[in-house]
């Protein structure tokens, strides 16, 4: 049976594959993200950084892989950033930035990118590979001054793509979206099925229990 391997120690991403009925065999990158968007240069487009990035996650992760499960293996690499006033924005790691992008995002949108990258691979060999990202636009509330407050205090914007979720206490704040729910939390199905197609893997060779209600 193929596994599918997750490049990534997103809950969120994790939630979404188990819901689909998949069971992915989780293995974290490590990968320096600054280093990887240094090498791109400041010209990079957008679009191009996230799936770069997707691509060194899923990449780095190859050695880790126990020898059972690169035997039949698809590797699964994501990266999201939020694209608002021409700038990606990743996770904002402290309070004091993340209140600041939230009271510049008030009222607003902004386009939440996200790249995939798929590996096939077979006998610990990458046999397949292919990648894109998806974009959906993302329209912002406005949380009243105490509501904020309390949301950094929660800790949750700290460590997510553009300090907000969309299936946490973040979506309380989010007005609306246009495009892929999934692809918001991190994770993209309609895009990861598309590109397991390209490398000739269907998605239920992966299923391995009924999805969750």
């Amino acid at each position: 049976m193929t596994t599918l391997v997750l490049a990534s120690a997103s809950p969120a991403r994790l939630t979404v594959l188990r819901k689909a009925g998949v069971e992915p065999f989780v293995l974290v990158s490590g990968v320096d993200e600054d280093a990887v968007q240094e090498a791109l240069g400041p010209s990079a487009a957008p679009s191009r950084v996230v799936t770069e990035l997707a691509r060194a996650k899923a990449t780095a992760v190859l050695p880790e892989l126990p020898a059972e499960v690169s035997a039949d293996a698809v590797v699964i690499g994501c990266d999201s950033m939020l694209l608002i006033d021409g700038t990606l924005q990743g996770k904002p790691h402290t309070a004091d930035v993340a209140r600041a992008r939230w009271r510049s995002m008030m009222g607003r949108s902004g386009t939440l990118l996200t790249g995939h990258c798929v590996l096939r691979v077979r006998d610990g060999v990458t046999v397949g590979e292919a990648s894109a990202d998806s974009a959906t636009i993302v329209h912002f509330g406005t949380p009243s001054g105490d509501d904020l407050e309390a949301y950094l205090e929660s800790g949750e914007p700290m460590q997510v793509a553009g300090a907000f979720t969309l299936d946490g206490l973040g979506g309380w704040f989010i007005d609306r979206i246009e495009g892929d729910p999934s692809s918001v939390i991190g994770i993209g199905l309609p895009l990861v099925r598309r590109l397991l197609g390209e490398v000739g893997v269907g998605i239920s060779e992966l299923w391995s229990a009924t999805p969750a209600t």
